[in-house]
């Protein structure tokens, strides 16, 4: 045998044993899918609801129970019509399944579960459906039992308590009337085997029971609110406004008895949704009356409060006021004195005038007040507000007023400050001068000369402007401190031109050591020059300086530190 024989032999062989492989599972897998079709079909017939038909045909039922019964009977005996098919199926694909005709058995196998998927929800439905009517008698009979025990209970609980339910009662009674007749009809539809009916009927009576119970304490409470506690509350408002007023308590455009009457009648209409148990038009009906009940407490509570505060500070209110007006009179006299002598740059007699005006118009609201209190129509709470704004208002202006005054009381003390600024001004511009001219100077320079006129005017202007009728001191206080800045630079300037001066002569001393140094004698003359024609003492320093330092480097400092040291020795 060749090769390709062989391989051939050998294909074959394992294409034989897959192929009774794949068989032997297909097999299998059928034969597992044919017991579930049998169990299932076995499940369905076990259920033998030909049984609870003939039960429900001896009950003689009727109405939607009756009805009911016919439509699933119906269902089911169509369902069961196929029982048979469904079986022979089975068995035609279990024979084949065994003798290994595999695709035969799975067309039956197919067309079985085709059946038993179509009938297997109907025959399940219909099931339930006639246990629930076989079963519907005895709970229709044991949930009528228990209904009527709570009708009952409810019945003898309003009965107990008829007063305080009396506003909805004819409303309760109604409804438990109502439900009498449907325990009737009720018992009625069981009695004709109408149970479906029965039941619906008997749950309606359990939500109507479950309503009324949950209402019935709500209604109590409602009642007794709004016929007692309300009542009472409105009764007790009344009294307290009718005695206020007779104690002569104002509450100004409210009429209180108004708003009473407004409250009663929203009372009679929630009686009214109570009557009809609309327990939600009554519970909003309610919570306007309570919200309007505490606000005519709290209107009350309030004026009876602000009454001890207005009549403890009216007394001493009017010192105050009366106090105040005499200061803003007062201030105001002294401002205008102060002004005749003075520049009021920043608007103080003009906020004084304002402060008195402000004073005057709170005099006026109390005089008002006061009068209102006397008359008996004064708002107390009103009173006490407008009165605590001008007690702190009187604080603030009794504060602002007294820094007025102080700030003014300084002019008198800033002039003679002033003079005396001016005064040592002067000596101190005049002592300058004299010191450099004392100096036996070629002469002065003249920067310094233009900054001393400068300062001189500058102190002429400012003298002149003290001596004025009406003087501006803030003007006057700025021109001072430039001034004071100004004699400061003079003073310096002239300490600059002096120690120039003086190291100028000593360094010019020093370079006679250098007089063979060409640079030297060159910068000598050109020094001399700046300081005897110019009389530019700080160039002429630092040319010869310059010279020097070049020709023996540190000399002009251990020059200059000496003669600095020797000024502190002298001034020490």
């Amino acid at each position: 045998m060749s090769s390709t024989q062989s391989l051939l032999l050998i294909t074959l062989i394992i294409t034989i044993i897959v192929v009774v492989m794949a068989m032997l599972l297909i097999n299998r897998r059928q034969l597992r899918d044919i017991e579930e079709l049998d169990n299932e079909l076995g499940n369905m017939e076990d259920l033998h609801l030909e049984r609870a038909i003939g039960k429900l045909d001896q009950m003689e039922l009727a109405g939607e129970s009756l009805a009911t019964l016919n439509t699933w009977k119906k269902s089911y005996q169509k369902a069961a019509e196929l029982f048979p098919e469904i079986q022979r199926l089975i068995e035609d694909g279990a024979d084949e399944n065994a003798r290994y005709h595999l695709v035969k058995s799975h067309q039956s196998i197919k067309q079985a579960r085709e059946l038993v998927d179509s009938v297997s929800e109907d025959v399940k439905n219909s099931s339930d459906v006639f246990t629930q009517l076989l079963e519907s008698n005895r709970e229709n009979k044991a949930q009528y039992d228990e209904l009527m025990q709570s009708y009952r209970e409810i019945r003898k609980e309003i009965l107990a308590d008829s007063f305080d339910y009396s506003v909805a009662l004819e409303e309760i009674e109604n409804r438990l009337s109502a439900m009498e007749e449907d325990f009737a009809q009720a018992k009625n539809l069981s009695a004709q085997g109408d149970h479906v009916e029965a039941k619906r009927v008997l749950s309606k009576i359990r939500a109507d029971l479950t309503s009324l119970k949950t209402k019935l304490p709500e209604v109590k409470e409602d009642q007794h609110d709004l016929q007692t506690v309300f009542a009472n509350q409105l009764d007790e408002i009344v009294a307290g406004y009718k005695e206020m007023r007779d104690a002569k308590y104002g509450f100004g455009s409210l009429d209180v008895l108004l708003e009473i009457r407004q409250s009663n009648d929203q009372i009679d209409r929630s009686l009214a949704a109570l009557a009809q148990l609309d327990l939600e038009e009554t519970s909003k009906g309610m919570k306007k009356v309570e919200k309007e009940i505490k606000t005519l407490y709290g209107i009350l509570e309030k004026e009876y409060k602000a009454r001890p505060f207005v009549e403890k500070n009216q007394d001493k209110l009017q010192r105050l006021l009366t106090h105040q007006q005499t200061v803003s009179q007062q201030l105001i006299k002294k401002l205008r004195h102060i002004d005749e002598s003075y520049e009021l740059t920043h608007g103080e007699l003009d906020e004084s005038r304002e402060l008195e005006r402000e004073v005057h118009k709170m005099d006026s609201d109390y005089i008002r007040a006061s009068q209102r209190i006397a008359d008996g129509r004064a708002v107390y709470s009103e009173v006490q507000d407008e009165w605590i704004k001008i007690l702190g208002r009187l604080q603030e202006i009794g504060k602002r007023q007294q820094e007025l005054s102080e700030a003014v009381d300084g002019l008198y003390e800033a002039e003679e400050v002033a003079q005396r600024s001016i005064k040592e001004f002067k000596q101190q511009v005049s002592l300058v001068y004299r010191h450099l001219s004392r100096q036996n100077l070629p002469g002065i320079p003249e920067g310094f000369l233009q900054m001393y006129t400068l300062v001189v005017n500058e102190i002429s202007k400012t003298s002149g402007e003290l001596n004025q009728v009406r003087i501006n001191m803030e003007k006057i206080s700025e021109e001072l401190v430039q001034i004071s800045d100004d004699v400061d630079r003079l003073q310096r300037e002239a300490e600059d031109i002096i120690s120039s001066a003086n190291l100028f002569e000593l360094t010019m001393q020093y370079s006679n050591k250098f007089l063979d140094n060409e640079t030297v004698v060159r910068a000598r003359r050109n020094a001399m020059k700046l300081y005897d024609r110019d009389y530019n003492y700080k160039d002429a320093l630092d040319t010869i300086a310059t010279a020097v330092e070049r020709a023996e480097p540190g000399s002009y400092q251990r020059i200059e530190n000496a003669y600095y040291q020797e000024q502190k020795e002298l001034i020490d």
